[in-house]
């Protein structure tokens, strides 16, 4: 990560994104357990049995009412399965395989192009690598998106993770993004690229995008080097020219956003006829340098530090994901997920102390805020859990989540964390308030 500072004070600090060749990742040899989440709450005696058998890529429903599913990632026998609470008291199902020495993969597609339909991508392909945003596309509204955005660079700093992939996967990223338009309905697919600056220079070590493009029919659209660009509102933004407002929905507006690993998990599963299992993540160090690696999913982020001698003492932290919009985790036992792109580890003795000091009025998040909202008044009302009024009066939904705020605040407030609490909060009112209504009138 590059921080540039004017000379003048009152001028924006620019964080640049690297540009970077990655080597290829290095593979993790087989976990002895996996741990995969359902994105269903845990409610007890499923569909699913402790000891029962599995196989490698074998799609696993939870519950009969629920089309909620994991694809194992390993061989072998379930072990448990129990709640997990993730951020904000998200609640999950949580299967443990127990992996076996054989393995045995299951075959979920043929070759009848018959097969290559929406509805089959739904089935199989929601928990691949990347996870495939394939949720907001319906078959009876196929006119619904208009334009597939694939990510071919990192949303947060020191990732390398989509800019491997797109350099490296080129005949599954066409595949894929042919397939997308053949079963969306999608009239136009952009690629968005990383430039090596903001002049008119060649993206950095992306020449095969233009191969990508040539076969499948995509626009290739390069992004300015300075985070927070990659973020799919400012893509919207500086790339479609589409301001969103706040509080829609991707699918209201007609865009949908794939990475650049998620559309080649799409075009791998077409053509290989099974569901990838393999996850690419970048591994940033204690001293900040960084590795690829290759795992299975639901591989416990403990075998990855053991692979590369990353030791934790007390104190330290883990971050599933970049420097400014990752979230902590508490245990070594937590598993690599589909949409998990890196994980970084912090040693104590360099992790920023965060306060409860009230805000100095320095005006440095104003500043730095790549959508103009007044931080400095909305931090306010979301300390005081006034949600609503954080909404209405100071712009909250406007918020696009770069977390640029907490990392320049002098009085050391967690900005971006308040902030994301107040959107889950009121999110979980407005459910809470959908369900009562519901009940009223049934």
């Amino acid at each position: 990560m590059m921080i540039k500072r004017s000379f003048f004070g009152l001028a924006k600090p620019r964080f640049a994104y690297e540009s970077a060749n990655p080597a290829k990742p290095e593979k993790i040899s087989m976990p002895k357990i996996v741990t995969l989440f359902c994105k269903t709450p845990y409610r007890g005696n499923g569909l699913l049995a402790v000891g029962e058998k599995v196989k490698t890529g074998q799609k696993v429903l939870l519950y009969g009412d629920s089309d909620a599913y994991i694809i194992s990632s390993v061989t072998g026998t379930v072990s448990s399965v129990s709640s997990y609470i993730g951020d904000f008291g998200k609640s999950y199902t949580a299967i443990t395989i127990s992996a076996s020495a054989q393995e045995e993969t299951e075959d979920v597609f043929g070759k009848d192009p018959a097969e290559i339909s929406l509805e089959n991508a739904k089935k199989f392909l929601a928990f691949s690598p990347g996870a495939p945003a394939l949720e907001g596309f319906s078959e009876s509204d196929k006119s619904k998106i208009k334009t597939i955005v694939v990510c071919g660079v990192d949303t947060d700093l020191l990732m390398f993770t989509q800019q491997y992939v797109m350099k490296n996967r080129t005949e599954d990223i066409s595949k894929g993004i042919s397939i997308l338009k053949h079963i969306t309905g999608a009239e136009s697919v952009v690629i968005a690229i990383p430039r090596a600056d903001n002049s008119d220079s060649k993206p950095c070590g992306m020449k095969n995008a233009g191969a990508v493009g040539g076969a499948s029919g995509a626009e290739i659209r390069e992004i300015r080097s300075e985070y927070p660009a990659a973020l799919p509102h400012m893509i919207a933004k500086e790339v479609l020219g589409n301001v969103v407002t706040a509080g829609k929905t991707w699918e209201e507006i007609g865009i949908s956003f794939f990475s650049a690993e998620a559309v080649a998990s799409v075009g791998q599963a077409f053509r290989s006829g099974r569901v990838p299992v393999n996850k690419v993540v970048t591994l940033i160090k204690k001293d900040m340098s960084k590795v690829l690696v290759e795992v299975r999913l639901g591989t416990p982020i403990r075998d990855i530090f053991n692979a590369f001698d990353v030791t934790l003492n007390e104190k330290d932290r883990i971050i599933i994901g970049g420097p400014l919009t990752g979230a902590s985790v508490y245990s070594e036992d937590f598993p690599v997920q589909p949409d998990t792109d890196a994980i970084m580890v912090q040693d104590a003795e360099s992790i920023s102390a965060v306060s409860d000091y009230p805000c100095i009025n320095c005006g440095e998040c104003v500043r730095i805020c790549p959508v103009n909202v007044p931080v400095n008044m909305l931090v306010r009302f979301c300390e005081a859990g006034k949600y609503q009024d954080a909404a209405d009066m100071y712009d909250l939904y406007s918020c696009i989540g770069c977390g640029l705020c907490s990392f320049v605040c002098v009085a050391k407030i967690p900005i971006f964390q308040y902030i994301r609490l107040a959107k889950y909060e009121l999110e979980r009112m407005r459910l809470a308030n959908l369900e009562s209504e519901e009940a009223a009138n049934a």
